[in-house]
């Protein structure tokens, strides 16, 4: 955030001064919301996931973490992702899925 100015003094010499002004109300910019997860987003990306299904590198994440296989299934995961911390999402999200599943009975 910007740092706010001390209040204008009205006079015109000195640090502050200038006319006294009332400060405007600004709306936050729309660039300061970038990769802010929308509800609608986060809805459609659902509705998606429900229909598609997995990927198929995330099939193979989840055969690697059900053969224990978990630092090779990070290491996917990360070549494919990009970074670790959205790996290490990624694996964990999976072993939900996994979980999920058992507990569905499939």
């Amino acid at each position: 955030m910007a740092k706010e100015a001390p209040a204008k003094t009205g006079l015109t010499i000195g640090q502050n001064r200038g006319h006294k002004t009332t400060a405007r109300v600004v709306k936050p910019r729309v660039s300061k919301t970038k990769g802010h997860l929308s509800k609608r987003t986060a809805f459609v990306r659902e509705v998606v996931k429900e229909v598609a299904g997995l990927a198929p590198y995330e099939r193979r994440v989840i055969e690697l973490l059900r053969n224990s296989r978990d630092k090779r299934a990070r290491k996917l995961a990360k070549k494919r992702l990009g970074t670790f911390g959205r790996a290490k999402k990624k694996v964990d999200e999976l072993q939900r899925v996994i979980a999920e599943s058992r507990r569905a009975g499939h």
